[in-house]
Formats: C-alpha cells, sequence, structure tokens
C-alpha cells in the first residue's frame, strides 16, 4: 500500500496508474480516490494517473488538526513535489476542486491545466444552511444518517432509484467509511470556510470548469461564477447526473476532459 509521509509525519495513501501527462484525480468532502472508480482505469490509459486519499479519509492518517482547504491543497502539493513532478494537471472534483483553486493562485507554476468539477469560488447561504444540516445530522444522528441524507444531496432522483442496494451496503459501513466524526465536521467547517472569489483572476492556468446541470450540492450558478472569474475560462454543462455526474456520465466526462487536456 504506498504512502508517502507528509512533513509533519502524516501519511497519505496514493495510487498511481498508466503513462503520458501527469494528471492529479482529486476527490471531494469524502476525500476518498476510490471515488473516482473506472475512470482512473480509463484515463490511465493516457495520463500517468495520480490518486490521493486526503488526510482524515480512508487510507490516510486519520489526524485531528484543524482543517482548511489550504491545508488540504498543501498536502496534495507535498505529495506532487515527493514524487518528483515538476508540473501536473489537476482535476479536482468540489472540495478538490477549491484544492485546485487555492494551488492554481498561490503555486501556479505546478499546475499545467486546470479542471474545476462541481465546485465554488465562495460560500454561500444556501451552501452554508445545506452544510449545516449535514454536520447537524452528523452530530445528533450519527454517521448512518448522515451517509443517508448525503446520498439523496449528492446523487440524482434517477441514479438512487436505481441504486437501493448499494446505498444500503454503504449505510451498513458507515462506521467504517466516518470512524472519526470530529474529522468530518472540521472538514466540513473547512470548505465552508473557502473563499478564493477575489484571488480568481490570478490564475493563468487554462481552466475548464464542468458540472451537471441538476446538481443540488454545488448549483450551476457556482461554476457560472468561476468562468466569469478567472481568465479564458469555459465551461462544459452535463444535462443531468448530479452532483456524483463523473460515475453517473463516466464515458461524456472523459471525453472532454481529456480533449481539453490534450489541447495543443
Amino acid at each position: 500500500m504506498p504512502l508517502f509521509k507528509l512533513r509533519d509525519g502524516a501519511d497519505l495513501h496514493y495510487e498511481v496508474q498508466g503513462s503520458g501527462p501527469v494528471l492529479f484525480l482529486v476527490a471531494g468532502l469524502g476525500g476518498d480516490g476510490r471515488w473516482w472508480g473506472d475512470n482512473v482505469s480509463d484515463l490511465a490509459r493516457q495520463f500517468t494517473v495520480v490518486v490521493h486519499d486526503h488526510r482524515g479519509t480512508a487510507r490516510s492518517s486519520l489526524s485531528r488538526i484543524d482543517y482548511s482547504v489550504a491545508q488540504m491543497a498543501d498536502d496534495a502539493l507535498q505529495l506532487i513535489e515527493g514524487l518528483g513532478y515538476d508540473k501536473v494537471h489537476w482535476c479536482g472534483h468540489s472540495t478538490g476542486g477549491a484544492m485546485g483553486q487555492v494551488l492554481a493562485i498561490e503555486h501556479p507554476h505546478r499546475i499545467d491545466r486546470l479542471v474545476l468539477s462541481a465546485t465554488w469560488a465562495r460560500t454561500d447561504a444556501f451552501f452554508r444552511r445545506l452544510f449545516e444540516m449535514r454536520s447537524l445530522m452528523l452530530r445528533e444522528l450519527g454517521p448512518a444518517a448522515y451517509l443517508k441524507a448525503s446520498a439523496l444531496a449528492l446523487n440524482s432522483p434517477a441514479w438512487v432509484r436505481d441504486h437501493d442496494a448499494d446505498l444500503i451496503a454503504a449505510e451498513a459501513r458507515s462506521a467504517d467509511t466516518i470512524p472519526v466524526p470530529e474529522i468530518v465536521l472540521s472538514r466540513i467547517a473547512a470548505i465552508v470556510a473557502h473563499d478564493r472569489r477575489e484571488q480568481l483572476q490570478k490564475v493563468r492556468a487554462p481552466t475548464l470548469a464542468l458540472c451537471a446541470r441538476d446538481d443540488t450540492v454545488t448549483p450551476l450558478y457556482f461554476t457560472e461564477e468561476l468562468v466569469r472569474l478567472i481568465p479564458g475560462a469555459r465551461a462544459y454543462v452535463l444535462p443531468d447526473g448530479g452532483h456524483a455526474y463523473p460515475n453517473v456520465h463516466g464515458a461524456e466526462f472523459r471525453r472532454v476532459m481529456t480533449s481539453f487536456l490534450l489541447e495543443s
């Protein structure tokens, strides 16, 4: 199991597949690199794909720290440098997209092309209230209820209809998925605090913002704002798929992203 040792001694679990230009695929709040599913092996046909579990999640160290998006981005930067990469393509989904904004602003020489998937520049009242409710459910009702509610927010109704057994199985593993609720609560506080709206004009990496029109976690207007604020950015909007659209419409997600990343 490949582990990368961070400066403070914590471990990041990571995996590398394929060959070609280096592409970091960075998951959202759940932080588990396995979230990308078959997208990893398919993209590895053309890219060196790196996925990692965020600190505090999955197979990485369950550090009890004050989490922030900047800290998550710095962990990933240490991994980029530790693996010997000078510059990488970055595709960050949701929280991973917030991390990508930080790196593109503060370490522009490290980001070649930037894909921002279902993410946001600054929290608004809707986003804050959504995550206040999710935090309340985790604190008061526990991990199983949190995962049950999250599935309804993250996925489209049609996907939930067709994957009831998968969701039941995931809820049964809730104690393993969320072994330390306090860490999840700290990570939620970190993403609610994310605000790079006034700095996005500094992004120089060619940028593609992707989302699904029916996403109810990071609504379409967040993507529209990113495209307005990042010089030269463009958007691609899928008609449906919810917040987890890369695993619903994987072939289209990969087609659009690959075309963008391989542009001359």
